[in-house]
C-alpha cells in the first residue's frame, strides 16, 4: 500500500510526501511522491499514526444504551468497535469498572459480559481496532480486591487505575459539587444523599488504603501498567510514585500535575476537557496544564471523537507551546510508550502500519480513512 500527497506528521516535524506499507508495517516514507500507478492520492491530508486510547468507558453505552435495556454482547461490541475506528482510534483500552455499583448495579452485572466480549472478539479477529482491557478499580469497596484477583490474569489486561470517588477529596474536594453531581444523576432526596455521603466516607476510610496497596502489588508482580486517578496534592503523587504508577490520570490541581510531571509520571487529561475549554467537575483545565508544559497524554474518556479534535485544537492554541507533532504524540506515541508498546505510536520504518488520514473542513478536522496493520478498516 502506497499513500501519496499527504502531510506526514512525524515525531518532530510535518513533511509533505508519501508512505509505503508492506506486510502490515511501515516500509518507508519520503518527502516526495511515488510514481507507481497503484498509489493512493491523499489529496494533501494529514497522515497520522493510529490513535491510542487508554481510558474510555464508551463500551458501557452500547451494552446498556438506555436504563434497564440489556443489549446483546456481539452487537454492542461491534458497534463500539466501529465507532472507535471511525474516530481514528486503532488501539483502545476498554475501561471496565470494578467495585462501582453506583449505577444501580448495571456495571457490575455487565462486567463479565463486557470482558468476555472484548476478549472473544479480539481473539476471533472480529475487531477493526485492537482492543485491550483497562481495569478501573473503585477502592472503597469490600469486593474490589477479590474481583480484581479474578480478572487480573485475563488476556489483554494492559492497564489498571486506582480510584476513590468518595466526597471531600480528589475529584470531589467540594462537597457541594459532590452532592450536586450525585443528586442530579441519581435523583436522591437530601436525606438519602446525606446517608449515601456518610456511607461513602466510611467505606473509603475502611477499604481505600488496603485495596490500593494490594492491587498495586499485584500489578508490579505481573508487569501491568498502573495509573493513579484524580490526584490532588503532592502527597497523593508521592504515594502514587511509591506504588509504581506510570500514568497520572486526570490530576485535579496544577500542584498535582506539576509534581507528577516532575517525578516522571505521564500526565493524562481528558480530550473533552480541551474541546469544551474546561473540566465539567470544576477542577483544573487541561489547557492550563498544556500552557505550563505538564500535559503528556489525552484520553477521549466519554466522547471518542474528541481525541483527534483535541490534538488539533492544542496545536492551534497560542496559549501553549505544543506544535502539531507534539500534540499528536499525546494521542499516539506517548500513550504507546506509557504502556510499553514499542511497535506503534509513530510514523517510522518497521512500526505497525496503523494510520489515519485526516482532512479539514473549515476549522473542523475529520477522519477520512483508517488502516490497522496496513489493512483499511474505515
Amino acid at each position: 500500500m502506497i499513500i501519496n500527497n499527504v502531510r506526514l506528521v512525524l515525531e518532530d516535524q510535518v513533511v509533505h510526501g508519501s508512505l509505503e506499507v508492506a506486510d502490515g508495517v511501515i516500509r518507508s516514507f519520503a518527502d516526495g511522491n511515488s510514481r507507481l500507478p497503484q498509489a493512493l492520492d491523499g489529496e494533501g491530508g494529514w497522515l497520522l499514526p493510529g490513535l491510542i486510547e487508554l481510558h474510555t468507558d464508551n463500551l458501557d453505552k452500547f451494552f446498556m444504551p438506555r436504563p434497564k435495556v440489556d443489549w446483546p454482547a456481539h452487537s454492542a461490541m461491534s458497534s463500539h468497535d466501529a465507532l472507535m475506528v471511525a474516530c481514528g482510534i486503532t488501539t483502545v483500552l476498554d475501561a471496565v469498572a470494578i467495585g462501582d455499583v453506583r449505577d444501580g448495579g448495571h456495571r457490575l452485572e455487565n462486567l463479565q459480559k463486557m470482558i468476555d466480549a472484548v476478549i472473544h472478539s479480539q481473539r476471533a479477529g472480529l475487531n477493526r481496532a485492537e482492543h485491550r482491557l483497562h481495569l478501573r478499580c473503585e477502592l472503597p469497596n469490600a469486593g474490589t480486591l477479590p474481583l480484581f484477583e479474578q480478572l487480573m490474569d485475563k488476556p489483554g489486561v494492559s492497564l489498571v487505575s486506582l480510584m476513590d470517588h468518595s466526597p471531600g477529596q480528589r475529584q470531589f474536594v467540594s462537597r457541594a459539587k459532590y452532592r450536586e453531581y450525585h443528586q442530579g444523576k441519581y435523583n436522591l432526596s437530601d436525606a438519602a444523599m446525606d446517608e449515601y455521603e456518610q456511607q461513602q466516607v466510611a467505606l473509603s476510610a475502611r477499604w481505600a488504603t488496603p485495596n490500593r496497596q494490594a492491587i498495586a502489588a499485584r500489578c508490579r508482580e505481573r508487569g501491568i501498567a498502573l495509573a493513579s486517578h484524580d490526584d490532588a496534592t503532592a502527597a497523593h503523587v508521592a504515594e502514587s510514585c511509591a506504588l509504581g504508577s506510570a500514568i497520572a490520570e486526570f490530576p485535579t490541581t496544577e500542584e498535582a500535575a506539576r509534581a507528577s510531571h516532575r517525578q516522571g509520571l505521564q500526565v493524562l487529561m481528558g480530550a473533552p476537557n480541551i474541546v469544551r475549554g474546561g473540566s465539567h467537575s470544576g477542577n483544573v483545565a487541561a489547557h492550563q496544564l498544556a500552557a505550563i508544559g505538564t500535559l503528556d497524554i489525552l484520553s477521549s474518556d466519554y466522547y471518542p471523537a474528541s481525541l483527534l479534535d483535541a490534538a488539533f485544537r492544542l496545536a492551534a492554541d497560542a496559549r501553549n507551546g505544543y506544535d502539531l507533532p507534539q500534540s499528536v504524540a499525546m494521542v499516539t506515541r506517548n500513550p504507546a510508550r506509557a504502556l510499553g508498546l514499542t511497535d506503534r505510536g509513530a510514523i517510522a520504518e518497521g512500526l505497525r502500519g496503523d494510520l489515519v488520514l485526516a482532512r479539514a473542513h473549515g476549522e473542523h478536522v475529520y477522519v477520512q480513512q483508517v488502516w490497522r496493520q496496513g489493512r483499511q478498516v474505515f
